[in-house]
């Protein structure tokens, strides 16, 4: 575990070297400035933050593993094994997603007008709003690795796609209704009509073992299949 989490450092310091951290952030942003405005109900506006991460975690999964030059990569295979380095890479993608996460809650919980939207039944805490929307968040940014896994390295899809399989990937998890993130984008949407809000504890614990399963696979994968 110490030398994943030394791995984890590593691909996250080369992350922020090569900016690569900063179009996926910057298109985040833009998204958020163009759907929520200050003011919006306070629901609403988490609803649409955590949605909208989906993607850009799986954004991030591709920014962390093309940061790293071939020639490095192949060094750092051979001297930590190709399942470290890739469970490494997973976890500075994932660690980056959950830094936004918190960051977007937090701004709109700062610039958020009411917790519900006018004529809801009921007018619920605000730190129920956020505890539920740093969850929904979280499971987002969770299943968006899990998108960002599957679409690219050492999975066999190839280069050219990898962006829209991502895309397609994160959308699906979006919109069906079994995916634990629709649940909780949908829980978060429906708490903001009708004032009742249900921390979405079971989105989150599917999240983590289905990114667990898939993070594990994937890293095998790449273990049978150095690059």
């Amino acid at each position: 575990m110490a030398r994943i989490g030394a791995l984890t450092r590593y691909h996250l310091e080369l992350l922020l070297r090569s900016h690569a951290w900063l179009p996926p952030f910057l298109a985040y942003a833009l998204l958020m400035v163009v759907g929520v405005a200050a003011g919006d109900p306070l629901l609403g506006s988490l609803g649409l933050g955590a949605g909208a991460l989906l993607p850009v975690s799986a954004w991030y999964v591709r920014s962390v593993l093309g940061a790293e030059p071939p020639a490095s990569r192949a060094c750092l295979v051979a001297a930590a094994g190709p399942v470290r380095v890739h469970l490494g890479a997973l976890l500075a993608a994932l660690t980056a997603s959950l830094v936004l996460a918190v960051g977007q809650v937090a701004v709109v919980w700062w610039t958020s007008g009411a917790v519900a939207d006018p004529g809801a039944p009921r007018h619920p805490e605000a730190w129920s709003a956020v505890l539920a929307g740093l969850v929904a968040s979280v499971v987002c940014a969770l299943l968006g690795v899990l998108a960002g896994a599957l679409a690219n390295r050492p999975v066999p899809v190839r280069p050219q796609y990898g962006i829209p399989a991502a895309l397609a990937l994160a959308t699906l998890l979006v919109v069906v209704p079994a995916s634990p993130a629709n649940a909780a984008v949908s829980g978060l949407v429906s708490a903001a009509r009708t004032g009742r809000i249900a921390v979405p504890w079971t989105s989150l614990l599917l999240a983590v073992v289905l990114l667990a399963a898939a993070g594990a696979g994937v890293a095998a994968l790449a273990g049978r299949r150095p690059e």
